[in-house]
């Protein structure tokens, strides 16, 4: 299964801060039922796409959603900034990790 969405781009300011895309609660959960033997700890890996950029991480459940981390590189390589609406598209990652 495949899920887009719009998020705004938003900071954690913890001891190192994290930037993430907050999930509409209701793609959260139809991921969340979509993934359910997929859980690990909470998280669900995903295969992450922003603009141009594809990458592999893991969904952060926080409240009622899903949190999308999105990584420094990812962001500069798309010029994204923290307060942007960004569009993601994401789908599960199902067997082994990708190299």
């Amino acid at each position: 299964m495949d899920w887009t969405f719009e998020a705004e781009v938003v900071e954690w300011r913890g001891p190192a801060p994290f930037v993430f895309a907050r999930m509409p609660v209701d793609v959260s959960d139809d991921v969340r039922e979509a993934a359910r033997d997929l859980v690990y700890w909470g998280q669900v890996p995903v295969r992450a796409r922003l603009g141009g950029a594809a990458f592999d991480t893991a969904l952060f459940p926080k409240d009622d959603a899903y949190l999308v981390p999105l990584r420094v590189a990812v962001r500069r390589a798309e010029g994204t900034e923290v307060g942007d609406v960004v569009r993601i598209g994401l789908s599960l990652r199902t067997g082994r990790a990708r190299p």
